[in-house]
């Protein structure tokens, strides 16, 4: 007897639907839904709340916390050319880590109820149905999660002075990024620079999800081969 295939029900909450997808979920997921109007995720008011975010929230939040770590580093001594040049290197080390967070984390073939519903709420939602301006930049309690073990990294490997200034600057270079990512989803670019990169990002989205997995810049892409193939790169969005 062949096992029924799960149908999610789009007008009912997702979260507690998607894990029973099981192997079929890698698929569903990827298959996008080309509307701002985003879906449900739980029943409760509550727990819906707290899974939108508007975009303003990532700077208001995350430039102050930045700017604290940076001063850090100024009390402990450090001049301003070596402040600015940790601050750099904590931008440049975020462009990795934007990049392997996207690529192996983010985009983690799952197929447990548990692992489903894990990717969905981290970065699924955003494949599905990815003109969801409230489910697009990470809310700020998430990203604190995934920025203590970034932190506690850098003051292993870094000295205490200039720690500071390069997590402040890796702070910052998320902040770059997730308003880079609203802006290539909802932005409307006029010049050549920023519409290629919209192109680029949207191919990822209903093209090629496997490729093109820098958001910001497609350096990592060109260092690791994941740059789009030429015969299959563009977009069907506009």
């Amino acid at each position: 007897m062949v096992a029924e295939k799960y149908v999610v029900d789009l007008n009912k909450p997702l979260v507690y639907q998607v894990g029973h997808l099981g192997e079929a979920y890698d698929d569903w997921v990827h298959q996008p839904i080309v509307s701002k109007e985003g879906p449900r995720f739980f029943e409760s008011n509550i727990l819906e709340f707290f899974t939108r975010t508007v975009w303003w929230v990532i700077p208001l939040v995350w430039v102050p916390v930045a700017s604290w770590f940076i001063s850090s580093s100024v009390q402990m001594g450090l001049d301003c050319p070596q402040v600015a040049s940790s601050v750099v290197i904590g931008i440049f080390v975020w462009t990795f880590a934007e990049y392997m967070l996207h690529r192996f984390l983010f985009h983690v073939k799952t197929k447990s109820y548990w692992g489903n519903t894990l990717h969905y709420l981290l970065h699924g939602c955003h494949h599905k149905h990815p003109m969801d301006g409230l489910r697009l930049v990470f809310p700020p309690a998430a990203a604190a999660i995934l920025a203590t073990p970034i932190w506690n990294l850098v003051k292993l490997i870094c000295t205490p002075s200039n720690a500071p200034a390069i997590f402040g600057g890796i702070l910052l270079g998320y902040v770059m990024y997730d308003c880079t990512h609203y802006y290539l989803h909802h932005g409307q670019p006029k010049t050549n620079m920023p519409k290629n990169l919209k192109k680029y990002h949207l191919n990822h989205h209903y093209q090629l999800w496997n490729y093109g997995f820098g958001i910001t810049s497609p350096l990592w892409d060109f260092v690791f081969g994941t740059v789009p193939p030429p015969s299959k790169a563009g977009t069907k969005c506009k």
